[in-house]
């Protein structure tokens, strides 16, 4: 492995602190954005189970706050639980704005790695192409110039196309997956909006 890095030459070292960091971004977010983490299942439920028993205190909403991003935004229902209709609703949508912020986290990063990544690949070769021409000398040819030339040009552009075309794909996904988990919080707060203003009437 490491002759393949000495032959692709020293731009190949930003395109593996790239891959790294992708690497890392992408497990990372693998970890984080679990459906049973971001929208425990049933939670709802307990929240309605709490409005009902009129049993609502700093410390349930506190503690439910801090369960789950879908508990974020349940809590502000719940805080705001004897106001109109329209305060419920916007409360919701204030902590549903700062929950789909915080589940968007690294993923600029890695939609830039993806964008990067065939660009300093193809900055890989420019260098293997200065290389090449480099060999070229009034005395003839200097294979093996050009050989470390042809290598450094070849394999840039290869890693460059290797690490786009992962980091492009997690970042599509993840993106698809906090859109999802934003309209499923979304439609659970407004559930609970709906069951908290039918029992009023």
């Amino acid at each position: 492995m490491l002759a393949i890095f000495q032959a692709a030459g020293w731009p190949i070292w930003l395109l593996l602190i790239a891959s790294i960091v992708a690497t890392a971004l992408i497990i990372e977010r693998l970890m984080t954005l679990r459906r049973a983490r971001i929208i425990p299942p049933n939670l709802l439920d307990e929240v309605v189970r709490v409005y009902r028993s009129g049993n609502i205190t700093p410390e349930i909403t506190g503690k439910l706050e801090s369960s789950s991003p879908l508990g974020v935004v349940l809590s502000a229902a719940l805080r705001n639980v004897n106001a109109p209709r329209e305060v419920m609703k916007e409360s919701i949508e204030e902590a549903g704005s700062g929950v789909a912020h915080t589940l968007e986290r690294f993923l600029t990063t890695l939609g830039t790695i993806a964008t990067l990544a065939p660009l300093m690949g193809l900055f890989g070769t420019v260098v293997g192409m200065i290389e090449i021409f480099g060999a070229q000398n009034p005395a003839g040819t200097n294979p093996a110039q050009l050989a470390h030339g042809i290598s450094v040009a070849l394999y840039n552009t290869g890693f460059g196309l290797a690490i786009a075309m992962p980091a492009l794909v997690f970042y599509r996904h993840f993106r698809a997956l906090v859109d999802g988990f934003v309209i499923q919080m979304e439609q659970q707060a407004v559930r609970f909006v709906d069951i908290v203003h039918n029992e009023r009437k």
